[in-house]
């Protein structure tokens, strides 16, 4: 049978890295087997599912270039089909209402807690008389169904990441709710383990691949296949993302959402190149490739059990490879909605300016978002100089040099590269002085900083927009 996998993202909030690197394995995984990869959205939290979280979990899979070949398929679109299913648990008295009250169920907990006992149902509505239910309806109450868990049992599987892996049914939390029932009576939507047991026999899935927290669902999910006859697919339970200190990684980490790193200036084919990275290693020891190179390779036995601890350092020297092997003309297109979210007006940049400011800041790139700290000296006229750039504009010679700069550079026609070095050579012998005394107040004067880009380059571009002899005049008045 042809391999089968599903990423399937609820829609209660935004497409999160976890799910992103689950979504990056299932299709390294599918590809790899020449498989389908299918995408679910589990939504039958009615409470909590917006479309906007939907939006955002399709955008960012395109985003990442995650491309699907089946879906997206909705569970709300499948209400029919999940109620036959709870129906013919009831008639096979494999399921049964329950109509315990919360304050019952509290009850219980507490009374649990005061034994040291770990929380679970006891069963009590398993085995109720049809009197016994309609009492309970006379007093208004509403049911849940619930799924019966015999025990004990020892609940095993052959996991493609951990191996052997078993559960005790007496772990389980007792017999599961898998619906509930609305106030008409009717059988509603139902849970998440009993949905997707259902969607996964379906969709003819093969292989469920997702994180290690789900290995209790997976023991109760295999319970319910077996119930309705259905052969389990393999299951592989990846490593849980870790944040540094070994804890699971949240929104006290940085971020978590996969939108949150586009918008910090992270770039797809690296951000998918490290969440390949986190749980996963290729035999070669390779750390930069692309999805399709990964996809040639990748296998089960090399995806670790331990967690994946996420590493700053690695993603934001992933991503800086990236960008400095990518064409100008790439990198410029991308640059550009972040040059405009800094509030930088491109409409008086040609095309050719921005390429040679690409070409020029590129190399000192990490992330997208670094290019509009360090071109903001092209756009905004700085408010004041550093110290350094003080020091730098300071002294008996530096009047003399700033006049014989505004002097050569009003009479240069077309300032280049060529032609402003030529200023310089010619500043430098007519002053007298050695050329780092005339490189130094010049970008001093340009930038108001003593750091940054290559000033030569700077120069030519800082003169195309006009902005190079009103600050070497400004800076004149103040030496």
């Amino acid at each position: 049978m042809s391999v089968r996998v599903r990423i399937a993202p609820s829609p209660t909030g935004n497409l999160h890295i976890g799910t992103a690197r689950t979504a990056v394995f299932n299709w390294l995984y599918a590809r790899h087997k020449h498989g389908t990869f299918i995408l679910r959205v589990e939504d039958t939290d009615r409470d909590r599912s917006k479309d906007e979280y939907t939006q955002n979990i399709l955008e960012g899979l395109a985003w990442l270039g995650i491309n699907f070949d089946e879906g997206p398929f909705f569970q709300t679109q499948r209400t029919d089909r999940y109620v036959a299913t709870v129906e013919k648990l009831l008639s096979e008295k494999k399921a049964y209402f329950c109509y315990c009250s919360e304050a019952e169920l509290e009850a219980m907990r507490e009374a649990q807690k005061a034994n040291k006992q770990a929380p679970r149902y006891d069963n009590r509505h398993r085995h109720l008389t049809d009197e016994q239910r309609q009492t309970f309806e006379s007093e208004g109450r509403r049911p849940v169904i619930r799924f019966i868990i015999e025990e004990p049992r020892t609940v095993a599987w052959d996991d493609l990441v951990r191996g052997n892996v078993s559960w005790s049914s007496s772990d389980l939390g007792g017999d599961m709710v898998i619906a509930r029932v609305d106030e008409q009576g009717k059988i509603g939507l139902p849970l998440y383990n009993f949905a997707v047991v259902v969607d996964d026999i379906d969709m003819q899935i093969t292989q469920v691949i997702r994180g290690e927290d789900h290995i209790a669902n997976t023991a109760k999910q295999i319970l319910i296949y077996e119930a309705l006859g259905a052969t389990p697919p393999q299951f592989g339970h990846t490593p849980l993302i870790l944040n540094q200190q070994g804890a699971k990684i949240s929104k006290r980490d940085g971020a978590t959402s996969v939108w949150e790193f586009r918008n910090m200036g992270y770039i797809p084919e690296a951000f998918n190149n490290y969440m390949a990275l986190l749980g996963w290693s290729p035999s070669d020891g390779k750390e930069l490739f692309s999805l399709q190179e990964a996809a040639q390779i990748f296998s089960f036995d090399r995806v670790n059990k331990a967690g994946a601890r996420f590493d700053w350092d690695k993603l934001n020297w992933i991503n800086s490879q990236y960008l400095h092997s990518l064409p100008t003309e790439d990198v410029c297109d991308r640059l550009i909605p972040f040059l405009k979210e800094a509030g930088y007006d491109l409409e008086t940049c040609d095309r050719q300016w921005l390429l040679d400011l690409t070409k020029l800041i590129a190399p000192s790139l990490t992330r997208l978002t670094d290019a509009a700290t360090i071109s903001k000296f092209f756009f905004i006229e700085f408010e004041e100089y550093t110290e350094e750039a003080k020091n730098a504009l300071q002294g008996d010679a530096i009047a003399g040099i700033m006049e014989a700069l505004i002097n050569a550079l009003k009479e240069t026609s077309e300032l280049n590269a060529e032609s402003a070095a030529e200023i310089i050579k010619t500043v430098t012998k007519s002053q007298g002085v050695k050329k780092g005394m005339v490189m130094k107040p010049l970008r001093a004067a340009l930038t108001g900083d003593l750091h940054g880009p290559e000033i030569i380059p700077s120069f030519v571009l800082l003169h195309q927009k006009g902005l190079a002899l009103t600050r070497l005049q400004r800076a004149l008045k103040g030496s």
